[in-house]
């Protein structure tokens, strides 16, 4: 699903806090992800962006364009009742966040 349909089924997702456990996660084909918990909710959700495409104005300056919100996909790893409770599943997050297809362990720890 997209990160706007994600939001949208459940209205505490959008106003909640959210804490961040990295940005810089890959799945096997190298897309980068951004791994966070949601605290009203307890879930642990996994947000995949591409690459935005750089943009040229005609004369020469780049820019990045703006990504379409249908392009940002979610993924939804589990719930968990305490923020305590998923950073002991998560332990050594840091280190292995930098690893080829890190996105498996993360699935691997909260499965």
């Amino acid at each position: 699903m997209n990160i706007e349909e994600f939001y949208d089924q459940d209205p505490k997702r959008r106003a909640s806090e959210e804490v961040e456990y990295g940005t810089d996660w890959t799945d096997a084909n190298g897309v980068r992800a951004e791994l966070s918990w949601i605290a009203d909710t307890g879930e642990l959700y996994v947000m995949a962006e591409p690459v935005e495409p750089l943009g040229s104005d005609g004369i020469g300056d780049l820019y990045v364009q703006n990504m379409p919100t249908d392009a940002i996909t979610v993924e939804l790893l589990g719930a968990f009742p305490s923020r305590e409770d998923l950073e002991r599943k998560l332990e050594g997050w840091e280190a292995a966040m930098g690893g080829p297809s890190s996105l498996e362990w993360v699935r691997a720890r909260v499965a």
